[in-house]
């Protein structure tokens, strides 16, 4: 676990650098987390992805695959890469404030 503090808060992560606490999350979180990851711009994109992932998590409780994010977000494979590069999946759940995705290495 470790404690980060980004945008003047004070957040918990867990070993994979995922939020500990989903409900830390908001916009401003994600905006900061996806900078972190070298993302310096949320496109209405990344949003589809995000809300699709937290939609997926919220009814499912666990977040999509990379396999179900291209078959069910709208974004296909290329793009989601383009989006979040180096392993789109788990970039998104992390910016998503969800914990990492089952299968993910």
């Amino acid at each position: 676990m470790t404690i980060k503090e980004l945008i003047a808060r004070t957040i918990e992560l867990d070993s994979d650098g995922h939020l500990k606490n989903m409900n830390d999350w908001d916009e401003s979180l994600a905006n900061a987390l996806a900078f972190e990851e070298q993302i310096f711009e949320l496109t209405p994109d990344h949003w589809k992805v995000i809300n699709y992932m937290r939609n997926e998590f919220k009814t499912k409780g666990d977040a999509p695959s990379i396999r179900k994010l291209t078959k069910e977000s709208g974004i296909d494979t290329k793009t989601l890469y383009a989006l979040f590069p180096k392993g789109p999946a788990k970039k998104a759940a992390k910016i998503a404030g969800l914990p990492k995705p089952k299968g993910c290495i």
